[in-house]
């Protein structure tokens, strides 16, 4: 007679999450752990950083402008005597959380732009690659540029403008991997049983690329943040009295001689930032188990 196994118990299985998470971050190596934490580093920042510094730095109104690194001011001072420790903490909160969200829409518009490309057909597939194509031909930072100074640089202005700029490069990206599962037979099966457009889009296409969309949404991250520091750079992005990590360095352009921290801090945070993505993109645990030929 057959015996069925004994359930396995919540102390059992917690243990083989944990021993499973635990591997997985084992398999980063010490690049990829490295981009992680720095990355989580951030993200802690813009989240929760201004709730985590002392209050007397926060609410200080000046100081000695541009002064010097201190054990008051780690960072030093800005233009109008502010810490400059803060200021980077708090710009966290808007070149973090202004380049998610419009990589994360223009990542998704691609995406089901793209899905409804591959399972529609020709004509749909046709229109919409020519009107993303029209898009792609025009630069980017000249049409940021366009239009921003059009229709004024608030918040939500910067994220639909950065969103728009870049769901041309993830469409082409999700439309290549879309066209190709949809030629595999078990997506003509699917049709062939009366599954309908949605049914193959969301079923049977999109599980299968959405490992490489993640990883290409790491990257037009790291493009997003890049777009909107130089339009910061340029007076056209996060307006005072707020600042983005662009801003901080326009404002403190003018005294790199003498109080270099205040430049330096902001455009060190950029690059750390980008940097520690591309660490977690690059070191990614299957992506790197395919690069040393395990799989």
């Amino acid at each position: 007679m057959q015996t069925c196994p004994p359930a396995a118990t919540p102390e059992a299985t917690a243990d083989r999450h944990r021993n499973g998470l635990l591997r997985r971050l084992g398999s980063f190596g010490w690049a990829g752990s490295l981009g992680l934490l720095l990355l989580l580093f951030w993200l802690v920042a813009a989240l929760a950083g201004p709730w985590l510094l002392p209050r007397h730095l926060v609410d200080l109104q000046a100081s000695v402008v541009y002064g010097p690194i201190n054990a008051t001011h780690w960072l030093g001072t800005d233009y109008l005597g502010r810490d400059m420790l803060v200021r980077v903490v708090q710009g966290a909160r808007y070149t973090v959380g202004v380049a998610l969200v419009a990589t994360l829409l223009a990542s998704a518009t691609g995406t089901v732009l793209a899905l409804l490309a591959a399972a529609s057909g020709t004509v749909v597939d046709s229109v919409l690659s020519r009107l993303l194509d029209t898009l792609t031909s025009i630069p980017s930072k000249m049409f940021a540029l366009v239009l921003v100074a059009g229709f004024g640089s608030s918040v939500g202005m910067l994220v639909f403008t950065a969103a728009l700029i870049y769901v041309p490069g993830a469409y082409r990206i999700a439309r290549s991997l879309a066209i190709n599962i949809n030629e595999l037979d078990y997506v003509t099966v699917a049709r062939a049983r009366g599954e309908g457009t949605l049914y193959i889009m969301l079923r049977e296409i999109l599980p299968n690329i959405l490992g490489p969309m993640l990883a290409d949404l790491g990257l037009r991250f790291v493009y997003v943040v890049l777009l909107l520091a130089s339009m910061s750079f340029l007076g056209l992005g996060i307006q005072p009295p707020a600042a983005d990590w662009g801003s901080l360095v326009r404002e403190n352009i003018g005294a790199l001689p003498d109080a270099g921290a205040s430049v330096i801090a902001p455009a060190l945070a950029i690059a750390s930032l980008t940097i520690a993505v591309n660490l977690v993109i690059d070191n990614l645990p299957g992506r790197s188990a395919r690069s040393r030929g395990r799989c």
